[in-house]
């Protein structure tokens, strides 16, 4: 086994930071990394009481920098999932500028801030993933939702391109319409969210199962990707 493998080997099992694991697909990843035998922080503004001993809450309005990185003080991961999000919709002549900003600060401004506060300590070998959207490809009526989820792109694989020489992966993990709670949320009402073509939407526990494998030692040679978990929506 080379160097590098080794180093990727020791973060299965390892010590996560996941946003957004009070619900939907922050949540699952949490659920499923710790059934892995990971250490998981969660950073969110609400506890979600996991029992588990392995799991730890900051609470943390990732809006607020100066929250985020009061959140992140003193944690050394060997992986980090930016799960947090929510979905603003809107049409030209419509658009909401202040849901457009929040949108931005929390998908994108807060992984910035993440990033650059913990990856710079983080072993050889570490993850990085970011919960995306099928949608940043675009979408009718969400532009704002889908800048920042294709600006995610973007970050990871510069990231990739910094990080790899480390061993350190950055990919995109890019559902389409997910069965969380957000998907209820009373504030998306105008835009009305299709079924995929199999007649179902994506489980968030399908969502889990993805990133649980890029944060793993056979994942260590992808890097700098957007997957998608569609469907067929893209087909």
């Amino acid at each position: 086994m080379g160097k590098r493998e080794e180093h990727a080997m020791t973060s299965l099992g390892g010590h996560a930071v996941v946003t957004g694991a009070s619900s939907g697909i922050g949540a699952a990843i949490a659920a499923r990394l710790l059934r892995g035998g990971w250490q998981v922080t969660g950073l969110s503004r609400t506890d979600p009481g996991n029992p588990s001993p392995n799991y730890a809450h900051r609470a943390a309005d990732l809006l607020d920098p100066s929250q985020l990185a009061v959140a992140v003080q003193g944690l050394r991961p060997t992986a980090i999932v930016h799960a947090a999000g929510l979905m603003r919709g809107g049409t030209l002549g419509a658009l909401d500028a202040e849901a457009g900003r929040t949108l931005w600060r929390l998908h994108v401004d807060a992984a910035f801030l993440l990033a650059d506060a913990l990856v710079p300590a983080m072993a050889d070998g570490g993850r990085v993933v970011l919960i995306g959207s099928r949608t940043a490809a675009g979408a009718a009526g969400r532009s704002q939702y889908a800048a920042g989820k294709a600006a995610l792109v973007a970050m990871a694989r510069s990231w990739a391109l910094e990080l790899a020489p480390r061993g350190i992966t950055v990919n995109v993990v890019a559902p389409a319409a997910t069965d969380t709670p957000m998907l209820r949320d009373p504030a998306r009402r105008g835009t009305p969210t299709r079924l995929p073509p199999i007649g179902r939407y994506i489980d968030p526990e399908e969502v889990a199962a993805l990133t649980a494998f890029l944060l793993g030692p056979e994942a260590g040679a992808i890097t700098g990707q957007q997957i998608v978990i569609c469907g067929g929506s893209s087909l």
